[in-house]
């Protein structure tokens, strides 16, 4: 059994299913709001893109994504600025643009942490396996799928589909609950992504993570995004993936001050930074 401590000091205990016989940790992540563009390169071919059974779905996003853009209320309808007009634009023609693995396409802070580009070759091949991006766009793709960069988030509200989270969860739900099975998931999603899918096998893990600040543990977001990109890269390092939730916990705090929460919305892993806590962008090795 494992003690979970709670924000309000009760003790609770949650028992992960003995019988269950996981092999791989698969890690759930946002995309990046900005993209890498590419100058060269062939455009994305569809059918190419991992979860073939997607490809109806992000047809009709893309589809409405495209005349969206091409409106001249866009950028309110996608809720952006106007100094994010030629991104928009692109948004118009994405089978021609030119495209890139994903994990050259997202940036950002939790992707600058995660340093897929300083990886090794075996910690690049567990990424390639292990990570999954959710996308308001595709639904969700691996490391390893060439996409464009494109601008869209999951809180838009496309004029046929409406609220892409809850047009996307009922599609991704059985797609990626099949492939997940049993096995353990760490969720490093933010909330606005995790709406659009949640793992059914009760062996998910959200990752929080908090500083404290004058002592009381507080959000800081651009924290949050890089611990979680730290935490990934961690994981993806491991030469044997964590097996269940009491392992994942025991491997955590060896690198950081960790422990297990519960509430309505699942098991949470709970990562407390210092209040001098800083952080650099991931190196080789």
């Amino acid at each position: 059994m494992l003690n979970l401590t709670l924000p309000q000091g009760e003790l609770r205990h949650f028992a992960p299913d003995a019988s269950a016989k996981l092999e791989v940790v698969f890690i759930l992540l946002p995309p990046s709001e900005g993209k890498t563009a590419h100058a060269t390169g062939d455009p994305f071919e569809l059918a190419e893109l991992s979860f073939p059974e997607l490809s109806g779905a992000r047809s009709e996003v893309l589809d409405a994504l495209a005349e969206v853009s091409a409106r001249p209320d866009a950028m309110e309808v996608l809720g952006v600025g106007a100094s994010l007009a030629n991104e928009v634009a692109r948004n118009i023609a994405l089978h021609t643009e030119p495209a890139a693995r994903a994990h050259d396409i997202y940036s950002g802070v939790l992707f600058e942490a995660l340093g897929y580009q300083n990886l090794d070759a075996a910690s690049q091949a567990r990424a390639d396996d292990a990570i999954l991006v959710v996308s308001a766009l595709w639904g969700a793709v691996s490391f390893a799928d060439r996409i464009p960069p494109y601008r869209l988030s999951m809180n838009a509200k496309l004029a046929e589909l409406g609220k892409l989270a809850s047009w996307w969860k009922k599609r991704l739900t059985p797609v990626l609950d099949e492939l997940i099975g049993d096995q353990l998931v760490v969720d490093a999603r933010s909330s606005t992504y995790a709406a659009a899918y949640k793992p059914s096998n009760g062996n998910a893990v959200a990752v929080n993570v908090y500083q404290l600040r004058g002592g009381v543990p507080k959000v800081v977001s651009h924290f949050a995004k890089h611990t979680r990109g730290e935490v990934a890269r961690f994981l993806v390092q491991q030469d044997q993936a964590p097996t269940s939730i009491e392992q994942l916990l025991k491997l955590t705090e060896s690198r950081w001050d960790a422990h297990l929460t519960e509430d309505k919305k699942g098991v949470a892993l709970n990562i407390a930074l210092a209040e001098d806590h800083q952080f650099t962008t991931a190196k080789v090795g």
